[in-house]
């Protein structure tokens, strides 16, 4: 968050000068306005961009096993532009490292789902979850490893989750 607010900053900055610099060769006729708007402009361009580029940034500092099968997008209030052209704000992953098959059943998988959200500081949680992939029951389990069956949910059978944990 520290250096997104140096970055944002050095943007104003650049901008800023960008309109001196028309000030400049226009000998001055060009208003003094231009200056602070030119500034805010840029900060702003670069919040956007940081945005909309958040997801692709974070999918390449994943590792190879890490597999993306859920992503959201969001339209907010505050942000007109994201109902015209929404970016993705949170993905979920499965690390293909982390399944499983110590159930005692064959059909029930064990993995690791991990969740990214772009908030003010990027937000990771982590949650293990089990699996039935003939039912295509995912249920996540308790921190103390009981299985949380009030949460349980029946997926699709096109669901990406189930394609990347029960194909073997």
């Amino acid at each position: 968050m520290f250096w997104t607010f140096v970055a944002t900053v050095f943007c104003g900055l650049g901008a800023a000068g960008i309109a001196l610099a028309i000030r400049t060769a226009t000998r001055q006729k060009a208003p003094k306005w231009i200056i602070p708007v030119f500034a805010g402009a840029g900060m702003l361009g670069y919040l956007i961009y940081g945005e909309y580029t958040w997801y692709d940034h974070k999918q390449s500092q994943l590792p190879e096993e890490a597999v993306v099968v859920d992503t959201e997008t969001d339209g907010i209030l505050w942000r007109p532009w994201t109902f015209a052209f929404p970016y993705i704000t949170a993905f979920s992953t499965v690390d293909t490292k982390s399944i499983s098959h110590d159930t005692g059943n064959p059909d029930v998988v064990r993995f690791t789902l991990y969740r990214f959200e772009q908030k003010l500081a990027d937000a990771v949680s982590h949650r293990v979850h089990i699996l039935n992939c003939q039912t295509r029951e995912l249920v996540p389990l308790g921190s103390d490893g009981t299985p949380r069956v009030d949460n349980m949910k029946v997926l699709n059978s096109n669901d990406t989750l189930l394609n990347a944990v029960c194909t073997d």
